[in-house]
């Protein structure tokens, strides 16, 4: 038997596709989404419907996103999920999120999303933050270590720092490869990312912060006092009271958004 069909449809590699099929996770995600009734709720990527049908199955009306044409024409011509489902035919990495906001009701996002694009799709969600209420992503098992680390350990990088910028993160549950079909390489992990209701170290410029913390984590094994001296002068540093000879992963977000605002202010330091 061919592993890369499942249900009938062959997974795609360009897409990513590896399909949810163990009920005992299915279940146990659905519980921590916690779908209810006049909830707002988005899935990307759909897939199959592994996680669609329950989810949908506690709700009146939900919204999904799928780029695969195949996946969604399949959505439409389901027996219970076609009334149910407000169907997108799209790419959630391009999609303007804005558009499904309903009055008075924040979005509630969740998906099993291909590892290939996630870090750069939940880049992408943050830009839509205030109008999230939260979101469930099934993901590669260390990129949620790397959400959720702490400074001072080495999972610790760019992706943790801009994360904890727009939301709370809490580890859900832990996957195994033989909960996909077809097996993907590696071990999975959900993950919860609550949007902060009032972000706990506003930056005043997130291009900033963002190029301060790229400069920063590109150099990682250097002191901050060699991988940020293109933005900020060791004196700069140290006049913010942050220790010049502290390596990336030993700030906190707090002393990267100190730096980027100190340099939003101090544009003459932002050489290149």
């Amino acid at each position: 038997m061919n592993d890369k069909v499942h249900l009938g449809h062959t997974a795609k590699k360009r897409f990513g596709q590896n399909f949810l099929h163990d009920t005992y996770v299915i279940d146990q995600i659905v519980a921590s989404i916690n779908p209810r009734k006049g909830e707002n709720l988005i899935e990307i990527g759909p897939g199959l419907g592994a996680l669609t049908e329950p989810v949908a199955a506690c709700l009146d009306k939900m919204t999904v996103v799928e780029l695969d044409r195949d996946l969604a024409e399949r959505l439409e011509q389901h027996p219970v999920l076609s009334k149910k489902l407000d169907i997108h035919q799209a790419d959630a990495m391009r999609f303007d999120f804005n558009q499904l906001i309903k009055p008075n009701m924040k979005m509630r996002i969740f998906g099993n999303l291909p590892y290939n694009i996630s870090t750069p799709l939940m880049f992408h969600l943050f830009q839509f933050h205030e109008n999230i209420q939260d979101m469930h992503f099934m993901l590669q098992k260390e990129v949620v270590q790397r959400l959720a680390a702490n400074h001072n350990t080495k999972s610790y990088g760019r992706l943790t720092v801009m994360t904890q910028y727009y939301c709370k993160v809490t580890p859900v549950l832990e996957v195994g490869p033989e909960a996909f079909r077809p097996a993907p390489k590696v071990d999975s992990a959900v993950v919860r990312l609550e949007p902060h209701t009032v972000l706990p170290h506003p930056a005043k410029n997130l291009k900033v912060l963002n190029l301060v913390v790229r400069n920063a984590f590109n150099q990682r094994r250097k002191t901050i006092r060699n991988s940020l001296k293109k933005v900020i002068s060791v004196d700069d540093i140290a006049a913010l009271g942050i220790n010049v000879s502290l390596r990336p992963e030993n700030l906190t977000l707090e002393n990267y958004v100190t730096i980027a605002n100190f340099v939003t202010d101090n544009p003459m330091q932002a050489a290149d």
